[in-house]
């Protein structure tokens, strides 16, 4: 019998969780008439001290208790302004420059659509823990306007008794700083910086490129062990400018700095990429999902390079039958690589399951579950995507799996179930 804990805590998406993000307004001119950002731009400067300053004085009184440092953010976004139009910040007043900054931008509502689709790695400063216990890290797909996605973070505690603690929001968010002029979406890999005094739980990952424009999905977080001992975190994701999809990494080995790099190959212009956690055989080993329908292991020498691609598990039981995918990351136990999977099922109902994979050799499979392990039931079926579960990553704690899980893309759930117990049911 499967030992599966559900935890009451539940988090649900937020209109009022806000950031400042940048509003873009035309940049160019036509012909030999001003853009709109240089009559706005002159506007403000052809203002009157008074008039000004009692403008800026509106702004912050909507706005200043909602948001971290707000000055600072219009003042950055001045900068960038500046910098596109040849302006001499010199001749021009603070609060002028701050309301010019504001201008620019606009209050951004990260998950007021959705959260969901979390993955877990063990937090990078476990200082502190008491015997049993083991801080993690969450990333979780957020859903704004527009159906943007974002990353966000959240910081806890399990213990080997079923428990979880959620650090609190701080009540600012914040967007990590992209270095550039933050007015023209770049090509290829970024890199964005987490506000020194800001928080994980705080901090969004706002696309950057154009390749991200229209979100960023299902990031598989990862804690990998590189040959000579060293850690990084890893999260593959899926970049969505609107019409394409590119698979793209996140690295980090501070969590100040992330690195979001594309990856290439024809493995990666699909979605759904979980890493392993150090290499095999000599060789980097992902999971993907190449035919949108099966389960593929693909091998590499790059990290960032993944090609081909040979097919692991195809549907066979009935809740699975549609397709399948994995659900984050395999999972090194003693018995060999643990892999929770998806499968799709009659009217499109997806329950997780799970495989167990050789330990040397991650091709062989040594068993699977014929029944899923957690599935939509009663209220859980309801929401912004009816009759889905569905997770971007477990961590392991002890003799136990902890399963952070997304219900009907609209709130996130978290699960607990004994590695014995699992092992015994495939």
């Amino acid at each position: 019998m499967l030992d599966l804990f559900q935890h009451p805590l539940r988090l649900h998406a937020d209109p009022s969780r806000v950031v400042v993000r940048p509003f873009h307004i035309g940049w160019q001119s036509n012909g030999s008439m001003p853009s709109r950002t240089e009559r706005l731009v002159h506007a403000v400067l052809d203002m009157a001290p008074g008039e000004a300053r009692a403008q800026l004085d509106a702004v912050l009184k909507d706005f200043e208790a909602r948001h971290w440092q707000t000055r600072r953010v219009f003042m950055t976004r001045y900068d960038e302004v500046e910098a596109q139009l040849g302006l001499d910040g010199s001749k021009i007043g603070d609060e002028k420059r701050q309301l010019i900054g504001a201008y620019f931008c606009h209050e951004y509502s990260y998950a007021a659509a959705a959260l969901m689709n979390p993955s877990a790695v063990p937090h990078h400063d476990q200082s502190g823990m008491p015997r049993g216990s083991l801080r993690i890290l969450m990333s979780l797909r957020a859903v704004g306007e527009g159906h943007i996605s974002s990353v966000a973070f959240r910081e806890g505690i399990i213990t080997d008794r079923n428990e979880l603690a959620l650090a609190p929001e701080p009540p600012f968010a914040t967007a990590a700083d992209a270095i550039g002029d933050g007015l023209e979406m770049p090509e290829g890999p970024g890199a964005v910086y987490r506000h020194r005094d800001s928080t994980l739980s705080g901090t969004l990952l706002f696309p950057i490129t154009k390749a991200q424009s229209n979100g960023l999905e299902d990031m598989r977080l990862v804690q990998f062990e590189h040959d000579d001992g060293s850690k990084e975190w890893l999260g593959t994701y899926t970049a969505y400018n609107g019409s394409v999809i590119q698979s793209e990494m996140l690295r980090t080995r501070d969590w100040r700095e992330f690195d979001l790099v594309p990856m290439t190959g024809s493995a990666a212009r699909n979605k759904g990429m979980g890493l392993f956690p150090r290499k095999v055989g000599g060789k980097y080993m992902m999971i993907g999902r190449q035919d949108g329908e099966n389960i593929f292991l693909i091998e590499s020498d790059k990290l960032t390079h993944w090609d081909g691609g040979e097919k692991l598990i195809t549907p066979k039981f009935p809740w699975e039958l549609v397709q399948m995918g994995n659900c984050g990351p395999p999972i090194e136990l003693d018995e060999g690589w643990l892999m929770l999977t998806h499968g799709v099922g009659a009217m499109r109902k997806y329950s997780i399951g799970a495989a167990l994979l050789d330990k040397d050799d991650p091709s062989k499979v040594i068993g699977r579950t014929r029944e899923p392990i957690l599935a939509a039931a009663d209220q859980d079926r309801e929401g912004y995507v009816p009759n889905v579960v569905y997770s971007c990553g477990a961590v392991r704690h002890g003799d136990r799996i902890f399963i952070p899980y997304g219900v009907a893309d609209s709130s996130v759930a978290f699960a607990f179930v004994s590695i014995k117990s699992l092992l015994a049911v495939m």
